[in-house]
């Protein structure tokens, strides 16, 4: 299986499960799995994670462009649906236009139409007035998993 990370993984990893002084072994993992060919982000993930002041910046910049694929004509043409399914859902336009500006439906839209999972802290909420990333992976038919779902996947191992 191949997964792609939405920033709020990496904000949360850094911030509170994996710091990069105490969990170095994640990062590492990260790294590892995406030489591999199973663990990538998008390239819009990594423009909103640069645009920090702190070591995860630093981090996205060390890796380099690898483990963030660039979106591609098929992504395009994916997030016309995902553009679609969010418009028939009832959502308020501002939260619409909040969240076609940032990266997630991009995210979701390489994942449909290139056939990965997408990795996320956000929950499922039918309910809710703010468009999700589970609710619209959900919606499309895209797979989607929270991080420690994958990491429990991939039999990952952080040993001292």
């Amino acid at each position: 299986m191949a997964y792609l990370i939405d920033s709020d993984v990496f904000i949360q990893a850094k911030n509170l499960h994996y710091g990069f002084d105490f969990c170095p072994g994640f990062w590492d993992w990260v790294l590892r799995e995406n030489a591999g060919g199973s663990v990538f982000s998008i390239d819009k993930v990594q423009g909103e994670l640069q645009t920090g002041n702190d070591n995860l910046a630093q981090w996205v910049t060390g890796t380099g462009s690898g483990i963030f694929l660039p979106v591609d004509a098929s992504t395009v043409a994916a997030m016309r649906s995902v553009s679609v399914w969010i418009q028939s859902q009832g959502y308020k336009q501002a939260s619409i236009n909040s969240f076609q500006g940032g990266a997630d439906p991009w995210l979701i839209s390489y994942a449909m139409a290139n056939g990965y999972t997408v990795v996320t802290q956000e929950q499922l909420r039918p309910d809710t007035k703010k468009v999700k990333i589970p609710n619209v992976c959900a919606g499309l038919g895209v797979q989607y998993m929270t991080p420690f779902q994958m990491l429990r996947a991939e039999k990952a191992r952080f040993n001292l």
